[in-house]
């Protein structure tokens, strides 16, 4: 299973990628390997200001379908629309092609309540 220390991580399973004022956010390995094979991804929200916890969009794979939540306050900038036609690109490359949104981040205290990697592995009992 894949935990890349660059990243940081929710507890609810999201991964962080900082960039200066904007975050990438997507499903970590674990996640997508708990949800099976993921079928639909649906995210509403571009161009919306959501907090940190709020509910962003949702995940269907084969087994159930899953609320996916604002790692941080921020505003939807960007969808990853290849997620449109091939979901499954969330199972097969959950850290680089299946990534979900982009964010402009807009309270980064936020960043302190995320996991490093070591804790987010620590979380899943890896």
């Amino acid at each position: 299973m894949q935990i890349p220390s660059e990243l940081k991580y929710t507890k609810d399973h999201e991964w962080v990628k900082i960039d200066g004022e904007v975050a990438t956010v997507g499903v970590t390995d674990f996640a997508q390997k708990e949800l099976g094979d993921v079928v639909y991804v649906e995210i509403e929200t571009e161009g919306e200001r959501l907090d940190a916890e709020e509910v962003f969009g949702t995940i269907e794979a084969v087994k159930t379908v899953s609320d996916l939540f604002m790692p941080l306050s921020g505003e939807i900038l960007e969808f990853n629309t290849e997620l449109e036609s091939d979901p499954q690109l969330v199972n097969t490359d959950p850290y680089e092609k299946g990534w979900m949104v982009k964010i402009k981040v807009t309270d980064s205290s936020g960043l302190s309540d995320l996991l490093s990697a070591e804790d987010y592995q620590a979380h899943i009992g890896a």
